[in-house]
Parts: C-alpha cells; structure tokens; sequence
C-alpha cells in the first residue's frame, strides 16, 4: 500500500460528485490491500473502499476518514469439478468488463449477457450485478474475503453471501448497515466452456431480438449487449453526459402480487422466481419414506416492477430537471440520473427526492436508490 495525496472523489466516481477525503490509500496488490485495511482498523478511522467508482454517491462535504482505493488486477484459470466447465479467479480491482472480455474471447459462457456493466469484479457480488436475466449469483462460486478487524483472509461459498436482487450481507443499503462488514478480495467464477449457447432467458432473449433456439456466438451475444446499453447512456463515454451516472439510480421495485396487481395493467411486471429446487437433507438412518412438510408456509408470490415506467407515468421524462439545477434524468434512460457538469451531491439529491415524491404521489410506492450513499441523505 501507500498513501497519497487524497483526490477529489468527483474525478474517481462516475457521477461526478464528492471532495477530497481526509486520507486516501492505494492498494496494488492483495497483500498491500489486506496492510491498508488492518492500517486504517488499528487508526479507528472511518473508511470505505473504493474501485471503479460506478456505484457510489458522495456527498459534498468531506469524507472525515480513509478511503482505499483498490486496483489489484489478474484473473487466474482453475479446474472445475464439473465436466465441461472452467473457473476463473479475478482480483477485486479487476474491472468487470474487462473479466466478462477475457471470458467471451476465451470461449467461456455464463458472464456475457453483464457485458459493459461499469465497476470492478469486488463489487460485483456486493449487489449481485446483474443485466438481461443474467445474474452473478448463478455463476458465482467462492469469494476471499477479510473480515473487518480479523487478522485472517477467508474463503466464502456463495451460498453465504445471501444473495438476492441486487443484495448480499455486504450490502450497504439506504438507512441501514451490512449484515457482514468486511472487502472481497478475489472472487472464482464457474463457466461453461462453449463459444455458442443456446439462449434460454426470455429477457435476453427479447434484448437480442431472438426468434429461434439455435445456438448463437457468444462474442456476438456481447457485441449487441454492448450495442442496447450504449443507446440507452449505459456505457461510460466521456464526452456523453448521459454517462456520468451510477447506471440505474433507482432499483426496480419488488412488491407482493397483490400490490402489483393494483398498478395499471400497461406496467411492466415480471415475476420473482421462487425457489423450487430447495433441497431438505434427511439422514438416511432416520428416513422412514415419508418427507416432512416444509416447516413454514411458502412466500407470498412477489413480483418485480418496472421502475422507469412508474416515473415516467408520474410525469417524469427523459431529460427532465428541475429549474437551474445542473443534475438530470438522462435523455435516454428514465432511470438514471446524470451529471450535467459540475453538479453538487446537493442537486444530484434534491433531484432523486424529487422523483421519489412524485412516483410515492401517484403509484403508493417509494423507490429506493441503487448506489451506496456516502454523507448523502435522501
């Protein structure tokens, strides 16, 4: 590791906002990392970690404590256990794209629909990223991890993470704290070694305009991936202000059926797959060939809403802003909110509340906000 002079946050988040911290840290390397990390604990300082910036909205005051910023690189291939598959291992600092790149070129399936997602692969499993029906709890296998004071990296299953619609313990949601504090130091993928796939996913399926089930390229399936998100301002481009954002600031909704049910019927809905695969282990030894009825009654059926669709029709448009205010609503995604040049957090804010008035006005439902908030209130 070492330490730096602090930058301005606005020059390393993508939406352009935030001053320069107290104490910045640079880590190359995991070791370095894992220093700059048991540094700042044994300080007591406040701190956060920061990779591509792409998720992240700061405040306009400054951050009183360190902010680490991660650019370890590397991806390593491993054996599956599965017959006909390959794991790959990338460092946290990787960027997202560029592992979804080395995937597609080297004829690995299962990350090629996230193609052009912003951020690094440590961020990746935080909020569970995801695009087109694809997610990355689907391929997702293990991630390093290092507690927040521990001493020792350790070895984490997905299956512990918690993963759900843009959620994991490691979550910093609005108005609350993660359920496990700690930073990914690595994460191992596990692919399908096939350079064509059959597409399954009806979201993917309509993004590619597919009509037939015959196997189609993967680097083909990128190519218009990166060509949808590039018209709607998804792809960071530094001279389209429609970039400077976090991507989708508000999440879709997810609600009971019954509330949906009571949306307009024009809004577009998709249900929320349950799990009917849940497995119940039951010692052979014991097992007298009748299985136990579930202990608690299934969910309640839930469904996720469009969230673009419900500010739109509450009379927000693409392009909108309030008067002199220099943050808008991208002119082409409803959805994302953009910095027009030299925005305050302030007026990314006053803008986003805005919207979350007039959608709560019409529709009944408060939206939350995707990207982690630092010294913001909404």
């Amino acid at each position: 590791m070492r330490e730096v002079e602090p930058i301005r946050l606005s020059a390393l988040t993508t939406l352009r906002t935030g001053a320069a911290p107290e104490r910045m840290l640079e880590a190359t390397t995991t070791s370095g990392l894992v220093d700059a990390l048991q540094d700042v604990w044994s300080r007591g300082d406040d701190w956060f970690v920061l990779g591509g910036g792409s998720n992240l909205f700061v405040g306009d005051e400054p951050f009183e404590g360190t902010v680490i910023r991660v650019l370890t690189r590397g991806i390593e291939e491993l054996p599956s256990p599965h017959p006909g598959r390959i794991r790959l291992r990338a460092q946290a600092g990787h960027g997202w794209d560029d592992l979804v790149a080395y995937a597609v070129e080297h004829g690995y399936a299962g990350l090629e629909a996230m193609s052009g997602i912003p951020g690094t692969v440590g961020a990746a499993p935080v909020q569970n990223i995801g695009a087109y029906g694809q997610e990355v709890q689907e391929t997702l296998v293990e991630v390093e991890v290092i507690d927040e004071h521990a001493s020792e990296i350790v070895t984490v299953p997905a299956s512990d993470l918690g993963l759900g619609f843009r959620t994991s313990v490691f979550k910093h949601h609005y108005g609350s704290v993660p359920a496990r504090r700690a930073v990914i130091l690595s994460i191992t993928v596990d692919l399908l070694v096939a350079e064509q796939r059959i597409v399954r996913g009806e979201q993917l399926r309509r993004a590619l305009g597919l009509d037939s089930d015959e196997p189609v390229p993967l680097s083909w399936v990128r190519e218009r991936i990166l060509a949808t998100r590039a018209s709607k301002g998804m792809l960071l481009d530094e001279n389209d202000p429609d970039t400077h954002g976090v991507g989708s600031f508000f999440q879709n909704a997810i609600v009971p059926e019954s509330v949906a049910r009571a949306l307009p019927p024009e809004c577009p809905q998709w249900p929320v797959t349950p799990d009917l695969d849940a497995v119940t282990v039951i010692p052979l030894a014991s097992f007298d060939g009748l299985v136990p009825q579930p202990a608690v009654a299934p969910a309640p059926a839930e469904v996720k809403v469009s969230a673009a669709w419900l500010i739109e029709q509450a009379g927000i448009r693409k392009g909108f802003k309030l008067p002199r205010s220099r943050a808008s609503v991208s002119t082409k995604h409803a959805l994302a909110l953009t910095n027009r040049g030299g925005a305050s957090a302030a007026e990314v804010s006053e803008l986003a509340r805005f919207i979350q008035s007039r959608v709560h006005s019409e529709f009944g439902l408060v939206l939350q906000p995707e990207p982690v908030l630092v010294g913001v209130e909404l």
